[in-house]
């Protein structure tokens, strides 16, 4: 359907909805709950050179409107995901993905990034600065505006493909990280990753998560996410993956006025795996309903 097409440095998508990284394995694993072909795309869990195990457990906490993870960046690295992951999503999958990277040094990024960016399956190189559950790396790239920039710079020189960042909103001004990376070379923004959070048990007053704090994410979060959006698409020139909060097809037109051009949803997946299936599904109806044509008109118009 024409009126749900948006396009990403000039890569055409049939809507704009992508499964977030994090909350959608490789994507293969929902394809016994539906076709997956009708997404937009799907950004793969999140990958770093090395193996990881990720967090001890426990490392997931219920909220009200929402949820605290501390996975750790678990994955199986860099290597099985191309030789293992790719191949199974392949077999169910006939699009490109965006493809989440992760690091602990400069060096690993453009390591993983060069790889990622040989893959014909890969779209876009989705450059996470701003994991919130892991020491010494993620979150600490992504709270500094030069450290986001040499990450940046990094990556570009060994990459062909479109470079987005994924920013933490756990910083004071998240518009001067975005305008760094613009400046750096990004090629796009993804935002926001989730709040940092932490839980208590009433009956022992211990944190309920073995990490102590982890990203809170989920409808709770939609507001921060909107207000974040909105600075950034006024900063920049350079297209914005919105995330944050997104359950509904009435969100994605939300998220899409504040100034983005595709959205991700993550934590809604974790509570219905049918979540994206049934927002591509309503939004023909939610836009007749406000009189919208086609979504790409929509993009930033609150600015206009």
């Amino acid at each position: 359907m024409e009126r749900l097409n948006v396009e990403l440095c000039g890569w055409q998508l049939d809507n704009p909805v992508i499964p977030a990284s994090g909350t959608f394995g490789f994507g293969y694993e929902f394809s016994q709950f539906y076709d997956i072909n009708m997404l937009g795309s799907i950004a793969t869990k999140g990958t770093t050179r090395e193996s990881r195990y990720g967090n001890p457990t426990p490392r997931i906490a219920e909220c009200e409107r929402g949820m605290i993870n501390a996975v750790g960046l678990q994955n199986p690295g860099i290597d099985k995901v191309i030789s293992e992951e790719f191949p199974k999503l392949k077999e169910v999958y006939h699009k490109k993905v965006v493809a989440n990277v992760s690091g602990f040094s400069v060096e690993e990024y453009v390591e993983c990034a060069k790889k990622m960016d040989a893959e014909d399956i890969v779209g876009i190189i989705e450059i996470n600065v701003s994991c919130p559950n892991v020491s010494h790396g993620g979150m600490s790239f992504g709270t500094d505006p030069q450290a986001a920039a040499e990450v940046t710079r990094a990556v570009k020189a060994v990459t062909t493909k479109p470079v987005f960042i994924k920013l933490t909103p756990n910083v004071t001004d998240i518009v001067s990280i975005a305008k760094a990376c613009e400046e750096a070379g990004a090629d796009g923004i993804s935002m926001i990753n989730t709040l940092l959070g932490a839980r208590f048990d009433l009956r022992t007053g211990k944190p309920i998560i073995a990490n102590i704090m982890g990203g809170f994410s989920g409808p709770a979060i939609k507001p921060v996410a909107l207000r974040m959006v909105y600075q950034v698409y006024k900063a920049v020139n350079i297209p914005i993956i919105g995330i944050g909060g997104i359950a509904t097809a009435e969100d994605v037109i939300e998220m899409m006025s504040a100034g983005a051009t595709a959205i991700q949803v993550g934590a809604e997946n974790c509570r219905n795996p049918y979540a994206c299936k049934q927002i591509i599904e309503d939004l023909p109806k939610v836009m007749d309903k406000y009189g919208i044509k086609t979504l790409k008109e929509i993009i930033g118009r609150a600015h206009r």
